[in-house]
């Protein structure tokens, strides 16, 4: 950083300086840095103070940090500050505090191993990242497999996706993952499921080349490259894998800690009867390593998934046993006791060793020779061979050298096997190529295999390099910026002084061919050779070794074993032993191969042959062979070749601790890694350029807060930041303007950053200053009319308190007056009681009187004065506070007359004001009329009604005169009345004493049952109320248990059986691609291949891949078994297999034809080479053969019929006369007995018949076409052929025409007689006859050979179904088998019991129409024998029509239409095929289905049920024609939807049933359905309604797809958040560039506008409109929340607000259109909890409680993924803590969600379609011209 400026080390900027322990460490200056200074003052994190010492010579200052808001960063490069501490913090604040292992760096994707399962690896994750560009999405391996996929099928160009790091940092793991996505993504067209192979050679490759190393208990020993293969439709054709130095060493040598490869351990926990001992620690090659277990592994687990694998792939069960026996032969042999003799010079093995006795077994080799072999070698020379004894170390390393030998070659030989399966005979297009290699290695001792895997990151770097390089200057090129050489490191020097001419390989391959050669001899030469170059060096204290300085660290090499692991010696003989083996496979391991070729691959060669990298070589002469230096260093440079052809894609893996603990992060050994991987290099190249790129209009957003209001008035957006940074940097080589971006050096970006923090931060003070002043203000006022208040209540107090003194003051006063006036009173009252004559006192009596008169008057005097001092005091006061009020009120009413806004509210609502009174006006003098003029209609009616009441009272005054009369007589009765009463009276009186006397008696009686009965109620009431209480608490719980199960069965139910039809429906669309096949293939000469478009997407299978139809047909069903269940499975597996019969009918049809068709041609070739004599000659023989079979066959098929008529009749006499099931079953047996018997005799004469005729028709033609005479085509063209012709009289003239053919020998004689003419005739006529004939015989013959194979098809059908049934069985457990099979019996008999009750029920039907025809004929025959008497005998004609409509215009219309049989496809073409929306749409919602239901009811009416059956067949299939038609047309969709629906409505409507008649009219009633019961057609239209339904969801989901994630994420609708959004990243190359094709929010909403006006025009029912809007906004829900969950982008504050105020206009829409019923707002919760998370605090533990009491509609893995993801947009916000995710996690872990992190957006709720009975009636539809339905008539 000596290149950055000095004013970026100021006070408070924070650096980055070097540590031991953390390796780098963050801190805080000060202190000023001026120019000069030697030390700089900072301030660690923990407060410490620290000088950090400055070199001034070099200037070297410390790293820069880069600002809070760039940390976390998805993308390495869009730091401002590019250096080693930034990438390392960056990389650890995303791995430890938001857990996200992927990191981009350029075109690297950085993979940290987190040692722990992450649930972000499901299916739904793939098809999240599928079709996303790599920097829209979070990072992640699936994001480079689809820019890899992207890429080739773009460009078509074949990639490479690179995966490497050291052992244990997840590489296989990697590349298994990124062959996963392109296994999903790109499935495999056929039904080979190649990709299920593809992934099932993982487990094997990991068997025979992985072990436990120090760093990885499953670590790759061998380096691999595999290539899928794609076509040009993109889907994966067949794989091939090459393989690269496996370390063979590692079969007889482990260190400590290490262990062997791991097929030792697999096989040792399994097969032990290959090995006499128990376990893998008995075996020397197993034990060297120490303990053998691994914590968590199971090795027979693994074993067993191996052997999957191996029967996956197709290696045989025998092959695989001789590869146990190949393994455990190698235990065998290390174990070997090799005796020493001769003090080492010879040695020996004995006979009788267990060990060699089971190798030899093992492996079917010679005992005596083995043991001879293994102690002795044989040399020759010119003149003699001899046999010369070995000593114990060299037969040690043969023994070693053989068993490496043995493994190797049986490892090439699995990879060979392993590619033949999956090899494709199809033409590869392109292909994508995982490499999973090794990384960089160094261990205390470095040997050999560390040298090779070194040498290979060498050049894979140096091809890093050059490729980042490369798209550095496209980059700048295409931007078209001035650029200068960037210097990056280039590792060229250092892979010379391996590969070039006398180098480290060379050198090496060279000793090894000097006979007595040495690691030390080698060593030596190496020091002399290169001991001035640069990248080798010799160490201090050693003369064995050396180290070479490669691109991430120096590493030391023994020379100790390289000789020998670079010639890997294997004695001739031992190998000639092995290749006698008595095992086939054996012998094969060993037989001479060819060494590959190492031809390089031309640039445009499309496909690299893919081999295997290590092959088997010649043992025989060690001479010729290539060492395996020369052998890897020519495979490397062939891969090299390779991946230089294609586009490679980098995948660096990073291991962040030895302990392999989860989330555990040490610096020291990730750094070690990121330096050795080159993403630091990658970091240095893109820093040495221009390394941070901002694209116009997001740099404009970004900093438009540094801009003037002068620059923000243009309306060029780039002329403006060009302004912008011209005046903030000064340097102009700090940023260069290209064509969309602005690119810049490293660290301006964080100045500007700095600039808009400071620019901000004025900003936050000055507002911070208003708002404080303003606070201080609000809070002085407050105070002040407080303190104001309590002032005047402290006066009020004190003035209450005056009063108070003044009123006590007055009434001591008043009380002093009263005392002294009573005490004048009483001296008065004294005086006055003296007796009379004594002497009042005199002048006291005087003196007393003044005085009190006088101080009373004083008294008043003062009082008056005081009053009105007061008064006047009061007034003065009460004026000077209403002058005071006043002075205010006009101060204040001036303000406001001088402001406009007075004028403004004064002129407010007057002109409407005005308008409403004019309105109320005008409305009152209307009502004052209306009033006038009811009070005079009320006046004539109040006038009329008193006239009335008159004339009732003169009335009445005059009925009660006469009934004056009439009182007079019923006096005198009231008079007779009362005696009688008197006496009655009496009577009564006596009575009443007795019957009193014994009511008393009986109350007592009544009054003591009572109270025991009242007792007895009360206990009954109690026992009551208990019982009634605990039932109804038992009842009211059962009942709601039961709903809640019932609602959910049903549920279940509904969304199974939605499911089948869909599956129906995709089943029967492929019955529909086969038929178009097969009509194709009919049509056009020759075979035709038809390319499957099924993709087997989500194929996880790791079962055998079986190229039979009936397998294939019965994957469906074994998986819904798997998913659904076994009870409910068996129970559909019958509909699963009606459905799939029609496809494998029409399979093997077009087999059958593709035979024919190839036959056909076949003959067609040979026929024309025959000459045309000849020619004629088969062909008529065939033609005439045919005929004779065409008649037999006729004639027999009347017989039969007949017979069939007869037994058909008796059996439906039988019927009606017994109903018992028993005759009914010996008369079907009858039936079934003749018709077999009828057949087995038609089969005998018709061969019997077919061999005479065809020999003497033979006869006859050969003798006619001896002659030169013209033979009659039997294609030609004859006119009158049309007349119908008798058999016999055809043959006959047939016969006769070849008698004629004869006598034309002789010309003369016809001649002679004038018979030549006739002859000629008569031949006319017979070929006329039988043309005719042969036509109809022809036409019939085919249909009854068609007929036949229908029956041979079922027969094999019914075969293939029992055989599928059993291949099914026999997967099932054996109960489930029981079970099963008792389903399937039951079935059966079902079907059959079905089978017979439809024949009984036709043959009713039969009777049923039969008599009513007869009748209908008997009645025509009466009414035509009484007409013909009347009518003339000329008008009777054929008028049939114009008879009909006469008498129809005599009658109403009966909502019922006829048409004719021939009219029916007019009907449906005009009705349905060809009917477009907008025809009718100014007519009746649903007229096709209205128009429909009357014509079906015209066919009920006469009782045609061949016709009903006719028309809504073909109905059905017309609109199934119409819907595949317009398969992405929603306004179709939905009209048919719509009319469907309403065609099952009126079928339910006008069926009869009372559950659907209740709303109907008596007119209704009259026109429902009289015949026929359409309940099974409502159901197969119930099916076809919930395929149009589940076809409209995918039509609307298909459009509003696209605009979801812009319109509901991204949309800006609140305007001011776009400058406050997060750092834009990188684009790609995939990446299109936005512009105006991004959806707002408005044109969401109006297409959701579209969808609804087109459904509610269309009469669709309003609760399917519901359901739709449901299911559409379940997916906008998905859709986004899915996409937030996978971006670091859109987890923000400003987003959280537009996303809530986004969904409110959603659901403002849904109120506008009154969907809030619908419950789509409901399916919006989790969007909107999401939104409410991403603005909530995240601080404290009260927030984390409102946080999980606030997301329950989220889950746990959801609420935390969005928590990782939250990302501050500027400095002033903070991160989401590590320790409050921590708190929310404890918070929820009550909680049982679902594991899965993301939402099923595919999912579709189950539809239902409830009863809409129509309020129109079928007589008031009319039916427009336009329609062209003239046809139909009405009746």
């Amino acid at each position: 950083s000596a290149g950055v400026e000095l004013y970026f080390f100021m006070k408070y900027t924070r650096v980055w300086i070097p540590d031991p322990d953390d390796v780098w460490r963050s801190a805080e200056i000060i202190k000023d840095y001026k120019e000069g200074d030697k030390s700089l003052q900072l301030k660690l994190e923990d407060e410490t103070l620290y000088e950090y010492p400055i070199d001034l010579q070099g200037n070297e200052l410390p790293f820069l940090r880069n600002p809070d808001i760039l940390v976390g960063q998805n993308d390495l490069t869009a730091l401002s500050y590019l250096h080693e501490p930034a990438v390392l913090h960056n990389l650890k604040v995303r791995f430890l505090e938001s857990n996200h292992i992927y990191t981009y760096c350029g075109i690297v994707l950085v993979a940290i191993n987190p040692y722990e399962q992450l649930p972000i690896y499901e299916q739904d994750v793939i098809y999240a990242y599928s079709g996303q560009n790599m920097g829209d999405m979070d990072p992640h391996i699936f994001a480079v497999a689809e820019e890899a996929y992207k890429q080739m099928a773009r460009e078509e160009k074949n990639q490479s996706i690179i995966v490497s790091g050291e052992s244990g940092a997840g590489k296989t793991v990697s590349a298994k993952y990124a062959m996963r996505f392109f296994a999903t993504v790109g499935g495999s067209a056929s039904e080979t499921n190649i990709e299920a192979k593809v992934l099932a050679s993982s487990p094997i490759m990991e068997a025979i080349g992985n072990a436990k190393t120090t760093r990885n208990d499953n670590s790759s020993r061998f380096g691999k490259y595999i290539q899928i293969g794609f076509d040009k439709r993109f889907h994966i054709i067949g794989a091939n894998m090459r393989t690269y130095l496996l370390e063979k060493s590692r079969v007889v040598f482990q260190v400590r800690s290490c262990g062997a490869f791991s097929f030792f351990f697999l096989l040792g926990a399994v097969f032990q009867e290959f090995n006499s001992l128990a376990c893998a620690e008995d075996f020397f090659y197993t034990s060297q390593g120490g303990d053998t277990s691994i914590d968590g592994v199971d090795d027979a687990d693994d074993f067993e998934k191996t052997r999957h694998a191996f029967t996956l792939l197709g290696v045989k069960e025998s092959h695989q046993m001789i590869i146990f026996r190949i393994i455990a032969a190698i235990l065998h042999l290390g174990n070997l006791e090799i005796q020493g003799e001769r003090d080492g010079e010879a040695c020996s093995v004995s006979s009788e060793d267990e060990h060699l006795s089971n190798f030899c077994s093992l492996l079917g080799v010679e005992h005596s020779q083995m043991q001879h072999w293994l102690c002795h070698r044989k040399l020759v020379t010119t003149a003699e061979t001899y046999v010369k004894s070995m000593s114990l170390h060299q037969v040690v390393n043969a023994r070693n050298a053989l068993a490496k030998h043995i493994y190797a070659q049986l490892f090439n030989w699995i990879v060979q096997h392993i590619n033949k399966a999956l090899h494709t005979t199809v033409k590869q297009h392109s292909f994508i190529g995982v490499l999973d290699i090794y990384g960089f290695e160094t261990f205390e001792v470095n040997s050999f295999e560390q040298f090779c895997i070194n040498y290979a990151n060498e050049k894979l770097q140096q091809q890093f390099n050059s490729h980042v390089f490369k798209l550095e200057q496209e980059e700048y090129m295409k931007e078209e910026i001035p650029w200068t050489l960037i210097d990056f490191y280039d590792n060229q020097p250092c892979i010379d002084l391996i590969e070039a001419k006398l180098g480290i390989l060379d050198l090496l391959d060279e000793e090894c061919k000097v006979p007595k050669g040495t690691d030390q001899n080698w060593a030596q030469k190496l020091y002399d050779r290169h001991a001035a170059s640069q990248h080798f060096q010799k160490p201090r204290m050693s003369n064995t070794s050396f180290i070479v300085l490669h691109f991430a660290d120096k590493v030391e090499y023994q020379s100790e074993g390289f000789l020998e692991k670079n010639r890997d010696t294997v004695y001739e003989e031992q190998i000639n032993i092995l290749k006698a083996s008595k095992y086939q496979m054996v012998a094969d391991l060993f037989q001479e191969e060819d060494t590959v070729p190492t031809t390089a691959v031309g640039k445009g060669a499309p496909r690299i042959s893919v081999r295997s990298a290590r092959p088997a070589f010649k043992a025989a002469n060690k001479e010729h062979r290539k060492t395996v230096g020369h052998q890897f260093r020519n495979s490397l440079h062939l891969l090299m070749e390779t991946l230089n052809a294609t586009t490679p894609h980098y995948v660096r893996c990073i291991k962040p601790n030895d302990e392999k603990l989860p989330f555990k992060f040490d610096p020291k050994r990730a750094v070690q890694q990121l330096r050795a991987c080159g993403v630091l290099e990658t970091i240095r190249i893109s820093a040495a350029g221009f390394p941070s790129r901002w694209s116009y209009p997001d740099f404009f957003n970004r900093y438009r807060v540094l801009m003037n209001k002068r620059d923000l008035s243009k309306n060029d957006k780039r002329q403006i930041c060009q302004t912008l940074l011209e005046d903030l940097i000064k340097d102009p080589d700090k940023f260069q303007f290209g064509r969309t971006k602005i690119f810049f050096r490293a660290g301006q970006v964080a100045y500007l950053e700095k600039l808009r923090a400071d620019k901000f931060r004025a900003a936050t003070i000055m507002i911070q200053k208003t708002v404080r002043g303003w606070l201080q203000r609000t809070k002085y006022q407050r105070l002040r009319r407080a303190t104001l208040v309590l002032q005047r209540y402290a006066r009020g107090c004190l003035a209450r308190r005056l009063a108070e003194h003044l009123r006590r003051t007055r009434a001591a006063i008043i009380l002093q007056k009263q005392y002294r006036m009573l005490r004048i009173r009483r001296a008065f009252q004294r005086i006055q009681d003296l007796p009379p004559g004594t002497p009042p006192g005199g002048s006291l009596h005087e003196e007393s009187l003044y005085i009190y008169f006088c101080d009373k008057y004083v008294r008043g005097w003062l009082a008056r004065v005081r009053f009105r001092r007061l008064r006047a005091a009061a007034v003065v006061l009460q004026c000077h506070l209403r002058r005071l009020r006043a002075q205010r009120q006009l101060r204040a009413l001036r303000i406001e007359a001088r402001s406009a806004q007075h004028l403004k509210k004064l002129n407010i609502g007057m002109e409407n004001k005005v308008v409403q009174l004019q309105r109320k006006v005008d409305e009152q003098n209307k009502e004052y009329k209306l009033l006038n003029e009811q009070l005079s209609m009320l006046t004539s009616a109040h006038s009329s009604e008193v006239e009335k009441l008159k004339k009732e009272l003169q009335q009445y005054q005059q009925s009660q005169r006469g009934d004056d009369n009439q009182l007079l007589s019923l006096q005198g009765e009231m008079e007779q009345l009362r005696m009688e009463l008197e006496k009655a009276h009496g009577e009564r009186e006596v009575i009443e004493d007795s019957h009193g006397k014994e009511k008393d008696l009986l109350r007592k009686r009544i009054s003591d049952l009572e109270e025991e009965n009242a007792l007895l109620k009360q206990e009954k009431e109690e026992l009551n109320r208990r019982i009634l209480c605990q039932s109804e608490d038992e009842f009211a719980r059962n009942t709601v248990e039961e709903n809640i199960q019932m609602k959910k069965e049903l549920e279940e139910e509904r969304s199974r059986y939605q499911n089948l039809v869909k599956e129906y429906s995709s089943l029967e669309q492929r019955y529909d691609n086969l038929r178009d096949e097969m009509t194709i293939i009919k049509q056009a000469p020759g075979h035709r291949r038809n390319p499957s478009n099924q993709s087997s997407l989500e194929s996880d299978s790791n079962n055998p891949s079986i190229c039979t139809s009936e397998i294939g047909d019965t994957e469906d069903v074994i998986q819904q078994v798997e998913e659904v269940g076994m009870e409910k499975a068996a129970m559909d597996m019958t509909l699963f297999l009606k459905l799939q019969k029609r496809v494998r009918e029409l399979e093997l049809e077009r087999k059958k034809l593709q035979t024919q068709l190839e036959k056909k041609e076949q003959e067609r070739q040979k026929s024309q080479v025959i000459e045309t004599k000849t020619q004629v000659t088969p062909e008529h023989e065939d033609f005439a053969y045919n005929s004779l079979k065409r008649q037999e066959l006729e004639s027999e098929n009347k017989k039969l019929k007949n017979e069939l008529n007869e037994l058909r009749k008796a059996i439906a006499d039988h019927a009606t006369q017994n109903n018992s099931s028993n005759d009914m079953r010996d008369s079907y047996n009858l039936l079934l007995n003749q018709l077999k018997s009828a057949n087995e005799e038609l089969e005998v004469r018709k061969e019997e018949v077919l061999i005479l005729r065809s020999q003497i028709m033979k006869a006859a033609q050969q003798k006619d076409m001896g002659k030169n005479m013209e033979s009659i085509s039997p294609n030609a063209s004859w006119p009158n052929s049309d007349r119908h012709v008798d058999q016999e009289d055809a043959i006959e003239a047939y016969q006769g025409m070849c008698e004629t053919n004869r006598k034309t020998e002789d010309w003369g004689y016809l001649n002679e007689d004038g018979e030549l003419g006739l002859a000629y005739q008569g031949l006319k006529q017979v070929a006329r006859l039988l043309e005719a004939q042969l036509q109809d015989q022809r036409r019939e013959h085919e249909e009854e050979m068609e007929a036949l194979r229908n029956q041979v098809d079922l027969m094999q059908e019914e075969l293939e179904k029992q055989q599928q049934a059993f291949l099914q069985t026999l997967q099932l457990s054996p109960e489930v088998q029981v079970e099963f099979g008792l389903q399937q019996e039951i079935t059966r008999l079902t079907n059959e019991n079905l089978d017979l009750k439809e024949l009984l029920e036709k043959l009713e039907k039969n009777e049923k129409k039969l008599k009513k025809q007869l009748k209908i004929y008997m009645k025509k025959i009466q009414d035509f024998e009484a007409s013909q008497t009347m009518v003339p005998v000329e008008r009777r004609s054929h008028e049939r029509n114009m008879q009909v409509a006469v008498q129809r215009k005599e009658k109403d219309f009966q909502g019922m239409l006829e048409y004719y049989k021939e009219d029916e496809p007019l009907l449906i073409r005009n009705l349905i095929t060809d009917l477009k929306p907008q025809a009718v749409s100014a007519t009746v919602p649903c007229l096709p289905a209205y128009i429909l239901y009357m014509c079906i009811r015209h066919a009920d009416y006469i009782n045609d049920d061949q016709k009903v059956h006719s028309l809504l067949t073909s109905t059905i299939n017309g609109v199934k024609k119409v819907l595949k038609k317009h398969h992405d047309d929603f306004e179709m969709t939905s009209f048919w939807l719509a009319n469907t629906c309403r065609l099952l409505h009126c079928l339910k409507q006008y069926s009869g049933e009372e559950g659907f008649m209740t709303q109907n009219t008596a007119k209704q009633n009259e026109h429902c359905l009289k015949n026929f019961d359409l309940t099974e057609y409502r159901q197969v239209l119930g099916h076809l309604s919930i395929q149009i339904y589940q076809q409209l969801i995918n039509i609307a989901g298909g459009i509003l797809q696209p605009m979801i994630v812009p319109a509901v994420l991204e949309n800006e609708s609140i305007q001011g958040l776009s400058s406050v959004k997060p750092m834009g990243y990188r684009k790609y190359s995939s990446a299109v560039a936005e512009g105006d094709s991004s959806y707002s929010l408005d044109e969401m909403i109006r297409q959701l506008n579209t969808f609804h006006s087109i459904m509610c025009d269309q009469g669709l029912d309003p609760e399917i409109i519901q359901q739709v809007f449901k299911q559409l906004f379940y997916m906008i829900n998905a859709v986004a929340l899915n996409n937030l969950l996978l971006r670091k982008d859109v987890c923000s504050w400003s987003t959280g607000m537009q996303l809530r105020f986004n969904i409110s206009q959603l659901e403002e829409w849904l109120r506008g259109k009154n969907l809030q019923q619908s419950g789509a707002a409901q399916t919006l919760e989790p969007l909107i909890q999401a939104a409410q998370l991403l603005q909530l605090k995240k601080k404290t533990s009260e927030d984390a409680e409102a946080i999980c009491s606030l997301c329950t509609s989220l889950t746990t893995q959801q609420i935390v993924k969005i928590l990782n993801l939250y990302t501050p947009v500027n400095e002033f916000e903070e991160r989401v803590t590590v320790a409050f995710i921590r708190n929310i996690q404890k918070h929820l872990q009550e909680r049982n969600d679902p594991p899965q992190l993301l939402l099923d957006f595919k999912h579709m709720f189950p539809v239902l379609f409830p009863f809409n009975p129509s309020a129109i009636t079928m007589d008031s539809i009319h039916l427009p011209a336009s329609l062209n339905l003239d046809f139909l008539n009405k009746v």
